[in-house]
């Protein structure tokens, strides 16, 4: 379907990583420009998926190059975008519509979720509105490590422990996460941290299948109850290129909030990078977080970019 005197916009399943391969590498330049977040790693997933015909989606080409692409995921009844890139905001709009289209379409999706971590916040917001969605102000913040001292040890209660995190803590941490999200705007944006189910798939994806930069299981830390054996708070954290480490996730129980736990978990992970050779660490967190975004200030945090978040949820008649 052309959209221009040039442009086409293409089912991505007709093309091969070949194909490709520009735009994409042309996408994780920017990556790396403006997040420091390193891209080839996916890129090589994405190629993967590409050459087995496995990414929905769609292309941008203009006289027969691929000048763009935008795909999603699918998760059971709910499908992700998963990113959208052009390098020119007219082309970027015209593969969200063909794609809102194609999912707003599909009676199997019932949930739409999207964060474009690379875009700015405002420059797709209102198309993500006119299609429906709710759209959520999210902050990339950035930390310095320099020369930063040993972390201070908080006195804990005699009934915990911190300890470094361990493969085998993974179903423990989904159900803490469930706990710590409940009723929280950020289990409005990923319904994973709804369900225990979800939030291992959420765990496994970070810790297992490098879904936010390699794992880095030094960086990572728990709070664990002696004898109930619970975790009550955590931090983890993956290396997402040679210079930056970023917290994929710190959350605490609700009954041992305001503690200092999160604040000692996070100079516990940043001192950790340090070690490693990163000169900085990077985190997410929902604007309208205002605790959490005080507390990262605090923690010597700033506001390095703003991207959105997105979630469209089907409505559906009461059955009878």
């Amino acid at each position: 379907m052309a959209t221009g005197s040039s442009i086409e916009i293409l089912d991505l399943r007709h093309f091969t990583a070949a194909v490709m391969r520009s735009v994409l590498e042309a996408a994780g330049a920017v990556w790396n420009q403006r997040l420091h977040w390193e891209f080839g790693a996916s890129i090589k997933l994405l190629m993967q998926y590409l050459d087995n015909r496995m990414l929905p989606g769609f292309a941008a080409l203009d006289a027969g190059r691929a000048v763009g692409y935008t795909f999603c995921v699918y998760e059971e009844s709910k499908a992700v975008i998963g990113d959208v890139y052009a390098g020119d905001h007219t082309i970027e709009q015209t593969l969200l519509r063909h794609l809102f289209e194609l999912l707003l379409n599909s009676p199997q999706v019932d949930r739409i979720e999207s964060q474009l971590l690379l875009h700015p916040s405002g420059v797709h917001a209102d198309l993500f509105r006119e299609a429906g969605f709710q759209v959520f102000r999210r902050l990339f913040m950035v930390r310095p490590l320099t020369d930063l001292l040993p972390p201070l040890r908080v006195e804990l209660p005699g009934e915990l422990e911190l300890r470094a995190w361990r493969e085998e803590d993974l179903t423990a941490a989904g159900r803490l996460i469930v706990e710590a999200y409940r009723d929280h705007p950020d289990s409005v944006i990923n319904d994973q941290y709804r369900s225990a189910h979800g939030a291992l798939r959420f765990l496994h994806n970070i810790v297992r299948y490098a879904g936010c930069g390699v794992f880095s299981a030094p960086a990572s830390y728990v709070v664990v109850e002696r004898y109930s054996r619970d975790i009550i708070a955590l931090v983890l954290g993956s290396r997402v290129s040679p210079q930056s480490g970023h917290v994929t996730q710190v959350c605490v129980h609700p009954h041992y909030r305001r503690c200092g736990l999160a604040r000692q978990l996070l100079s516990l992970s940043a001192f950790s990078f340090m070690r490693q050779g990163a000169s900085e660490i990077s985190l997410t967190v929902t604007d309208a977080n205002a605790m959490a975004v005080d507390l990262y200030l605090a923690e010597g945090y700033t506001r390095a970019h703003s991207f959105d978040a997105a979630v469209w949820q089907r409505e559906r008649e009461d059955a009878g």
